[in-house]
């Protein structure tokens, strides 16, 4: 396939609008229609099972949905988000940290995935010279346009002290949505994230939270049927004990776990709008 350079022409209008604006651009691949949703999903190159599951889980729920996933190519979360979006159909664009020739392409690692992605219609994008080969400058270079072409910016696990952050600060100045999955306060790599949520980042625990991020409108009947498909076994206990409404007393017994630990996850699943309780009694929200 061949590299081609992009007519000024033809830049996508989103990477115009933003300061310091790319002067080239290099593709390989079919570029995105711009009338689609971009979103970008960026995360720890050192990431952990949980982070590994939530991107999966996000990714795949935004299924059928006009977006574009947009990331970097990077090991870890970068690349299970770019992964996950070919399993369920969506197309990705990809920004890597090099030129897009294959001696040049970073990390080499992934050069089977960008293969991958673009035998799958998705397409590789960068401002630097195609045999240009990765430097620490270049991929702050490139968060800058991930950020600029995307209408949100999520954040999937980043240490206190990480290059993802570089994309979440120019989210916020490029007037883009900041959005974060909110992590174990024991783990290093949810200590950026968690930071981002204090500051003020949307906290988004499920793909339907993304879609509303994204101004998607979901009928009330699709998103409730999405909330019960991802339940964990606690919740899915509780479901079955409510096929008929009953007292939030009467359900903690049943539960048979420790009181705080019951009202706590009634509490975070009434949040979730997955129960609702009326007239003394706790019910599915169907």
């Amino acid at each position: 396939m061949e590299i081609k350079k992009l007519p000024k022409a033809e830049f996508p209008k989103a990477l115009l609008e933003i300061p310091e604006p790319p002067e080239n651009l290099w593709v390989l691949g079919e570029m995105p229609l711009e009338n689609l949703v971009y979103l970008c999903v960026v995360g720890s190159r050192k990431f952990t099972s949980y982070g590994k599951e939530a991107c999966e889980k996000i990714v795949a729920g935004l299924k059928g949905y006009p977006i574009v996933i947009v990331s970097g190519l990077a090991m870890g979360i970068d690349a299970i988000a770019h992964t996950k979006a070919l399993e369920v159909g969506l197309k990705t664009l990809v920004f890597p940290g090099s030129g897009l020739s294959e001696g040049a392409m970073y990390p080499k690692t992934n050069v089977k995935l960008a293969r991958e992605i673009l035998q799958k219609g998705g397409c590789l994008i960068s401002e630097f010279e195609p045999d240009f080969k990765a430097t620490l400058w270049g991929f702050a270079k490139r968060n800058r346009l991930m950020a600029g072409i995307s209408k949100a910016v999520l954040i999937i696990e980043a240490e206190e002290r990480s290059g993802t952050l570089i994309t979440a600060r120019l989210t916020t100045e490029y007037n883009r949505d900041l959005l974060a999955v909110p992590g174990s306060i024991f783990s290093p790599n949810s200590k950026g994230t968690n930071r981002l949520l204090r500051q003020g980042a949307t906290p988004i625990t499920s793909s339907e939270e993304v879609l509303d991020a994204l101004g998607f409108e979901l009928p009330k009947e699709e998103r409730q049927k999405k909330l019960f498909l991802d339940l964990s076994p606690e919740e899915k206990i509780v479901t079955e004990l409510l096929r008929e409404p009953m007292p939030r007393d009467d359900l903690i017994r049943a539960m048979k776990m420790p009181t705080p630990k019951a009202n706590a996850l009634l509490s975070a699943m009434e949040i979730r709008e997955l129960l609702i309780e009326e007239l003394g009694e706790m019910r599915l929200n169907l």
